[in-house]
């Protein structure tokens, strides 16, 4: 997938970047989104990079809908819950920045046994299962996904999750496009937002998934630049 698929992203970011409007901004959902993302950007000569997202929303909003059933409340009880790394299993949702009504996931939920190991899994691997379950995938959730990705990229002011360039974030190697909290500035443009706290756990999910990033880069690096 990673090699077919991204042959077909060197061609798309050269006709967008020669095409489009100079106030464009490229949203990425074929998979493997994130590297696609970064090979789509490389060809860009006109656009900069911070004009190339990828999408983990999908991610965010799976993160949420699993901590409100585990503590029983609405979906809009959950706050905070940011996707980092990469598009795939090994995806980090950080629980220790979330809130739940307000207080502290960790507080609400108080087992960690379960927020490490099958929340993480089920949010990670919720993809894999709804197609083995339907023998399809859930387009409609992606669409949904897509559809607040957009919604937030535009609204000053919102706080979400984003595939962007690094640029060395939390660890990352600075030229991969990874999951990171944003907050939007101006319809369109982004910050990430720096100093979330990360223990020990978390440190060791967030370099598991910047390794298979890298490795995802090096697998493509002749498509590159």
């Amino acid at each position: 997938m990673l090699k077919d698929n991204g042959k077909i992203f060197t061609t798309q970011g050269t006709i967008i970047d020669e095409v489009s409007a100079d106030n464009a901004r490229v949203a990425v959902v074929g998979n493997p989104a994130n590297t696609n993302c970064m090979i789509a950007a490389s060809k860009a000569k006109r656009l900069t990079p911070d004009r190339f997202t990828a999408m983990v929303r999908l991610d965010q909003n799976r993160a949420q809908t699993q901590l409100a059933k585990k503590a029983g409340v609405p979906t809009t009880e959950v706050k905070s819950i940011f996707i980092y790394g990469n598009h795939s299993p090994s995806m980090f949702p950080a629980f220790a920045q979330a809130t739940i009504g307000g207080k502290p996931a960790r507080d609400v939920i108080a087992d960690e046994a379960w927020l490490r190991g099958p929340f993480c899994d089920i949010v990670g691997k919720r993809g894999a299962a709804i197609i083995a379950a339907r023998g399809a995938s859930s387009a409609a959730s992606a669409a949904s996904s897509l559809t607040d990705h957009v919604r937030d990229l535009v609204t000053p002011g919102a706080i979400h999750s984003l595939a962007v360039k690094s640029g060395g974030a939390y660890g990352f190697d600075p030229a991969v496009w990874a999951g990171l909290p944003v907050r939007t500035t101006t319809p369109g443009s982004y910050e990430i937002i720096e100093g979330h706290a990360m223990d020990q756990f978390a440190k060791s999910k967030i370099a598991a998934t910047n390794t298979e990033l890298v490795d995802e880069r090096a697998m493509v690096a002749e498509m590159l630049g």
